[in-house]
């Protein structure tokens, strides 16, 4: 058995009131889009995952916080030929996500409704295609920057598990996160790939614009797209 880390998670894992009809999303499809054994309880070993069981030996995508999961389902709907898996802890999101895949009747989706942590832990090196990391928690005060997405704690096994090549996208609108994200990924095996600033000031040609951007450009915040590579 592994020794469980022990790992401190800051963001919320629920909201203040869940609608019934999201709550009977969670109870009646979100087992059978489960991408195996992530959780400690349920794996101890950290025994990697069957991802070629999961979507027939297809290219894998990840997306770190999916939120209300837009992003999600206009890939999976837009790219049949991939699987795509989601990493989200707060459950309304997840409950969202799953009323729009019901919606949209895509198949080629898994979800893990937790700390993207703990996937990391179980997917196979080199596994993973494509990652995205879309408009995450800013926490912006300087004594909780430690607790963003853009540090080693998340970047070392994100990068392990990509595959040489892989593209890592990263969208904020938080201009110290660019700076961050900026200083971050590169030490960790990327590359940017941007050759001038419409390449992180113009969104990516398949992007949909989700609620967190709509929000940042109701308050009057600048979007930021950064591309990656995987060394």
């Amino acid at each position: 058995m592994t020794d469980r880390p022990h790992r401190n998670f800051y963001g919320r894992i629920k909201g203040k009131h869940l609608k019934a009809s999201h709550q009977g999303y969670l109870d009646a499809d979100l087992a059978a889009l489960s991408p195996g054994a992530v959780d400690w309880d349920a794996n101890p070993e950290r025994a990697p995952l069957d991802i070629a069981a999961l979507f027939g030996g297809r290219d894998i995508w990840l997306e770190i916080g999916f939120g209300g999961g837009e992003h999600m389902v206009h890939q999976a709907a837009s790219n049949p030929e991939v699987g795509i898996i989601g990493a989200e802890p707060y459950i309304n999101g997840v409950a969202m996500l799953l009323g729009k895949l019901r919606q949209a009747a895509v198949d080629n989706v898994r979800i893990h409704p937790g700390d993207a942590r703990d996937l990391f832990d179980v997917l196979p090196e080199a596994s993973i295609a494509k990652a995205f990391l879309l408009y995450p928690d800013p926490w912006p005060k300087s004594r909780h920057h430690r607790r963003r997405f853009v540090t080693p704690e998340h970047l070392e096994p994100l990068a392990r598990i990509l595959k040489p090549g892989a593209e890592f996208r990263v969208a904020t609108d938080i201009p110290d996160y660019v700076r961050q994200t900026m200083e971050e990924v590169p030490r960790h095996g990327f590359d940017w790939l941007a050759e001038g600033p419409s390449d992180w000031r113009t969104p990516w040609n398949d992007w949909v614009r989700t609620r967190y951007e709509a929000k940042a450009i109701r308050e009057d915040r600048v979007p930021h797209y950064m591309t990656f590579r995987r060394r």
